[in-house]
């Protein structure tokens, strides 16, 4: 007998639309996968500043993804983080530290050349239902 696996799409409008073919996040089972997020607020306007305010953006919409799928910060286990330019790591835990304090999920962190839309990050996470 073959088990069909499901997946739903989440939406949210109090984060940013996709800015191409793909979801907000997609929830499989028990786990809720959230699309990398870019620093864009909700009507699509691209945040202006350094690190700090971009990486602020970025966790917000994480956020709001979150609740749209009856979940919080508390429930991610792993985050991917894309930087620009690594020497912003050192502000970009500053802030990241203001959200997951307490409940640290594992992460990774890389350098890349190129992000959608010449940000500085794009944070993409993986949460537990």
């Amino acid at each position: 007998m073959m088990v069909k696996h499901m997946k739903e799409a989440v939406f949210t409008d109090k984060a940013p639309r996709p800015i191409g073919p793909y979801s907000q996040a997609i929830k499989a089972g028990e786990f809720l996968f959230i699309s990398g997020q870019i620093p864009v607020d909700r009507d699509g306007n691209l945040v202006e500043g350094g690190i700090k305010a971009q990486t602020r953006q970025v966790l917000e919409n994480i956020r709001a993804i979150l609740e749209a799928a009856g979940a919080g910060l508390d429930n991610v286990v792993k985050v991917t983080v894309y930087l620009k330019d690594m020497n912003d790591f050192s502000a970009m835990n500053e802030v990241y530290a203001e959200y997951f304090g307490s409940s640290k999920p594992a992460r990774a962190a890389v350098e890349v050349s190129r992000l959608p839309k010449d940000v500085r990050i794009e944070v993409e996470a993986i949460a537990r239902l």
